[in-house]
């Protein structure tokens, strides 16, 4: 194991904290049933691992596998954020490289925080001026966090005031099953609307009759009461 790796994994351990890795997995629903089924946390607080995933923001695709296939969360979650970084600074080959990468540990990015945190500033924006057939792919899985992985990217191109994939794939959205699905879609749709409203009411027209209630809430948080109680009245 590459020595940097090893005291990457170190450094996380010192920071660990057994009490508040109680309260993660309960707040992240670890128990049996739940959408985190089977997480561990260690505790760490995200500032913290932050700081730390700066010091090792060179480690290898490799490592960073090791990490991501990890069964602790924070370990998946600092591969994330020294992979943002990464990609970040990164030219057009290495994005590249680094968003195939990405596809590949889908699986692995397995809780809302860690797709959050990664979706929009890895997919989101490497697809923003390419074909998005992976992204409607991501959008008709079976795996929970496909599917947000798929709603969250298109973040990245409503910061370009580029709407279409964010309505088609709410869309699609709209008869799913899962409220982490219902959040996150209505959390893109409010962000179309702080954009253009006129887009996201155009949207909600059409829709809000049949809508995830949790979906259509998150949607019309910034509206005003009046236009709120309109819409909420099904």
């Amino acid at each position: 194991m590459d020595n940097n790796l090893i005291s990457l994994k170190k450094e996380i351990l010192e920071i660990a904290n057994p009490q508040k890795a109680k309260i993660l997995q309960i707040f992240f629903k670890t128990n049996k049933g739940g959408y985190g089924e089977g997480d561990i946390f260690l505790g760490a607080r995200v500032p913290l691992l932050r700081k730390i995933g700066k010091k090792y923001r060179d480690l290898s695709l490799t490592d960073l596998e090791k990490l991501t296939q990890s069964r602790f969360h924070e370990y998946r979650q600092i591969a994330l954020f020294i992979l943002v970084d990464q990609y970040q600074k990164a030219g057009d080959k290495k994005r590249k490289e680094i968003f195939y990468f990405y596809l590949k540990q889908v699986e692995y990015i397995n809780n809302w925080d860690l797709v959050d945190l990664s979706a929009s500033k890895i997919v989101g924006d490497f697809l923003l001026e390419k074909d998005k057939k992976v992204l409607y792919q991501l959008a008709r899985s079976r795996h929970l966090w496909s599917r947000r992985i798929a709603i969250v990217a298109t973040y990245a191109f409503i910061k370009n005031n580029q709407f279409t994939d964010t309505l088609k794939i709410a869309t699609l959205f709209l008869n799913d099953q899962h409220d982490l699905i219902h959040k996150a879609t209505g959390w893109m749709l409010r962000e179309v609307g702080k954009r253009d409203q006129a887009q996201e009411e155009k949207f909600l027209q059409k829709h809000y009759q049949k809508m995830p209630r949790t979906m259509l809430r998150y949607s019309i948080e910034k509206f005003n009461p009046v236009k709120r109680k309109f819409y909420l009245k099904k």
